[in-house]
C-alpha cells in the first residue's frame, strides 16, 4: 500500500471517530496490538556502544518509562536514557551513569539479574554469581543493602509488597523483607537448581518458580505448606498423575512470565518447547509454539504483551527473538539482527517498542516504524471492541 492509500486510511479512521462510529479506546487498543506484533528493527534509534561485555539481563523503569537498566558478565551495571533530547527523530540513546567492573561496590562475577524499584527509579537491585543481592541508591550508586545467599543467583524478583523473591542454585528460593532488612522464609520444593522465578502481577503473594528438575511450581508465600500446585504438562493423565511425578518440561526450565492480566504464565524450557498455563486451574492450555531452539545453560529474560484479547510473546531463541501469538502458538514474526546469543528482551509499554540483549554486547532497538491502520480488517475489528 502505497504512502497516500495509507494516510487517506488513516484519516478515514480519525473521521470515523469523530462521527462516533467506532470507539477511540477500541482504536488504541487495535493499534497497540498492531504495533506489538510489527516490529522491525529500529532505522532512528540505538544505543551508545560502551559495553565490554555480554549483557545478561535488562528492565525499563515503570514509573517514568525513561531509564533502561542492565546487567552485564563482567559484573557491570550500566544505566541508559531513553528520552530524546536532540529535536531529531534520529538520535542515540546514551549512558546516563555506570557502576564498572573495578567498582569496588560492583558484583565481582557477573551480574545475572537487574531490576529497578517498582514505585520510582530512586532504588534498583542487581544479583549475580558472586552470591551476593544488592541494593542500590541509583544517586549515589553505592549499595544500600547487601544480602549473601547460599547459592549463586540466577534470578531475583521484586514484588510490589517489598518481598525479594531469590531463585539460586541452593535448590530453593529465598524470600527477603527489603524492609526489614533480612530473609525471612525459604522455599524448598525443587530438588535441583532453581534458574527462575516471577511474581504475579496481580495476586502480590503468587509465586511462580522453575528448575533444573524440570518443574513448575506455583507458591503462596503465606502459607506454611509446601508448594500451592506443580504444573503438570501432561494435566494429571497418562505418565504423570501425582505431584511427585509431575514435571512441566522434559528439560530443565529457564525462562517464566506472567500475562500482563495475571491469568497466564508462560514457561520456557531447554526441551525447546514453550508452555502456556491457566494459573487459576493450573493447568496446560496444550498451545502449539512448535520447537523454539533453547540452549541456554542460565535464566532466559521472556516478555509478553497483552492487549484486550490478544497477546504477544517475545521469546530469545539463539541469536533471534521470536514472536509468538500466545493464544493460537503461531509464529507471527522473527528478528534477526544479533550476530551471538539472545539472553533477554524487554518490551516498553510507553514507547511501544522492544529492546533486545545478548552476547554480541549489543542491545538493539525493535520499532513498529509506520502506523499500522491500513487495513478494512482493522477497522472491524475496532467496531467489535470496547462499546
Amino acid at each position: 500500500m502505497d504512502h497516500k492509500q495509507r494516510s487517506y486510511n488513516i484519516l478515514n479512521v480519525l473521521e470515523k471517530v469523530r462521527a462516533g462510529v467506532l470507539d477511540a479506546r477500541a482504536v488504541i487498543t487495535c493499534e497497540s496490538l498492531s504495533r506489538s506484533r510489527n516490529l522491525k528493527l529500529s532505522k532512528l534509534k540505538d544505543f551508545e556502544n560502551v559495553l565490554q561485555s555480554a549483557t545478561n539481563q535488562m528492565d525499563v523503569d515503570c514509573a517514568e518509562g525513561k531509564y533502561l537498566l542492565c546487567g552485564l558478565g563482567d559484573g557491570s551495571i550500566c544505566i541508559y536514557n531513553l528520552y530524546n533530547y536532540t529535536g531529531s527523530p534520529q538520535f542515540t540513546c546514551n549512558v546516563e551513569c555506570m557502576v564498572d567492573k573495578n567498582n569496588r561496590h560492583a558484583h565481582k562475577f557477573s551480574t545475572e539479574c537487574v531490576q529497578w524499584y517498582p514505585f520510582d527509579t530512586g532504588m534498583f537491585l542487581s544479583s549475580g554469581m558472586d552470591k551476593k543481592l544488592k541494593v542500590w541508591d541509583t544517586n549515589t550508586l553505592i549499595p544500600v543493602e547487601s544480602f549473601s545467599t547460599e547459592g549463586k543467583v540466577y534470578q531475583h524478583h521484586m514484588a510490589r509488597n517489598s518481598l525479594i523473591a531469590v531463585a539460586s542454585s541452593a535448590n530453593q528460593i529465598s524470600l527477603i523483607d527489603i524492609r526489614k532488612g533480612s530473609s525471612v522464609h525459604e522455599l524448598r520444593g525443587h530438588s535441583s537448581l532453581v534458574l527462575t522465578c516471577r511474581w504475579s502481577p496481580t495476586e502480590e503473594y503468587l509465586l511462580a518458580s522453575g528448575s533444573c528438575d524440570r518443574k513448575v511450581l506455583l507458591w503462596d508465600v503465606r502459607s506454611a505448606r509446601s508448594c500451592l500446585r506443580c504444573l503438570d504438562q501432561h494435566n494429571g493423565e497418562g505418565q504423570s498423575n501425582s505431584q511427585s511425578t509431575s514435571t512441566a518440561h522434559d528439560g530443565f526450565v529457564n525462562g517464566l512470565c506472567f500475562s500482563e492480566n495475571g491469568l497466564y504464565l508462560l514457561s520456557y524450557g531447554t526441551d525447546d518447547s514453550l508452555r502456556l498455563w491457566d494459573v487459576c486451574w493450573g493447568r496446560n492450555e496444550m498451545v502449539s509454539f512448535g520447537s523454539v531452539p533453547n540452549h541456554s545453560k542460565k535464566c532466559v529474560q521472556l516478555d509478553v504483551r497483552t492487549v484486550v484479547g490478544s497477546g504477544v510473546a517475545y521469546v530469545p531463541s539463539g541469536s533471534n527473538v521470536l514472536l509468538f501469538n500466545i493464544e493460537s502458538g503461531r509464529n507471527v514474526r522473527t528478528l534477526h539482527g544479533h550476530f551471538s546469543t539472545v539472553n533477554g528482551c524487554r518490551f516498553h509499554p510507553f514507547l511501544q517498542e522492544l529492546y533486545s540483549c545478548g552476547n554480541d554486547r549489543n542491545i538493539l532497538v525493535w520499532s513498529a516504524g509506520d502506523s499500522q491502520v491500513n487495513s478494512e480488517q482493522d477497522e472491524d475489528a475496532w467496531s467489535g471492541d470496547e462499546n
